[in-house]
């Protein structure tokens, strides 16, 4: 539910959202299970504390109509598989790269944002969204050509923003009629049963011995990083969500570099600067999409 004027803390909560999500593929790296079952634990860890939160906060857990509970379910559906997908592919590529590929839906949800407002993007817009495909191109570029056997890792992080774009649709759709907390809390409780399905018919390793990383991809990731975008989805234009999306990528890359001394070049320097500007552009007044997600 879009508001005229979003609370003048929205943005920098969708910001401090995207900051916590960026770290998951280190989380996912450093965890002695396999990747999809390290996606069951974020979520079966986050659920009680979303349930604990969303009491105490007052956003009361409710029985939504069917029509809702089928949006929830394809929600989860889209966004299990995503999880899934994506917690394989940063084992088999770059930090940088995966949160990248893994954000690729960031486009469709801003392409989505412009169909619901049957409209053509503004100037500023255009230019946001161009300026956000050359920074994610210069984030990709150098180190795939230094590297071409991250293209299957890459490959799969794709297959999830895909699934992630489908994800932020439906969540969208949700957030017309329900508060931030109860729907995350609802999406989680029904990706269980699915991501354990996954993990299990893997036959990956479920049981952790380091509880260190699942419990802190579960606070950072699920509680604050979902639950804050989320909220965002619900605030701010869909265009400015999408875009914001791909700050992750400039994180991840930094954490890569800290962490694994991957290498931060030029290119990944200068992409990260794009997508800043491009954020800069797709706030100004003049290219606000002001609407509901109702309309899909």
């Amino acid at each position: 539910m879009s508001e005229a004027r979003p609370h003048f803390l929205a943005f920098p909560a969708l910001l401090v959202g995207n900051a916590a999500l960026a770290f998951g593929p280190w989380l996912v790296r450093l965890s002695d299970v396999g990747p999809v079952a390290t996606g069951f634990w974020r979520v079966a860890l986050a659920a009680p504390m979303l349930f604990a939160v969303a009491s105490i906060s007052g956003q009361a857990i409710r029985r939504p109509s069917r029509a809702v509970i089928a949006l929830i379910v394809a929600a989860a559906i889209f966004y299990s598989l995503d999880l899934a997908a994506w917690n394989a592919g940063i084992r088999m590529t770059k930090l940088g790269n995966a949160t990248l590929f893994g954000n690729s839906g960031s486009f469709v949800f801003a392409a989505y944002a412009l169909w619901l407002a049957r409209r053509l993007p503004t100037g500023s817009q255009t230019a946001a969204i161009a300026l956000a495909l050359l920074g994610s191109a210069l984030l990709m570029g150098s180190s795939y050509t230094l590297s071409p056997r991250n293209f299957e890792g890459d490959l799969l992080a794709l297959a999830a923003g895909l699934l992630y774009g489908g994800y932020l649709i439906l969540i969208g759709r949700c957030r017309v009629t329900l508060t931030p907390l109860p729907l995350l809390f609802l999406v989680t409780c029904f990706s269980v049963p699915i991501l354990l399905a996954i993990s299990l018919g893997s036959d990956e390793r479920i049981w952790p011995h380091n509880w260190f990383p699942p419990i802190i991809f579960a606070l950072s990731s699920q509680l604050v990083g979902q639950g804050l975008l989320v909220y965002s989805i619900g605030t701010l234009p869909p265009l400015v969500v999408g875009l914001a999306l791909l700050t992750q990528p400039a994180i991840s890359a930094a954490v890569g570099w800290i962490a694994y001394k991957e290498a931060l070049t030029l290119a990944d320097v200068s992409g990260a600067a794009a997508i800043a500007v491009a954020l800069v552009l797709v706030r100004l007044p003049d290219r606000t999409v002001r609407t509901r997600c109702e309309g899909a």
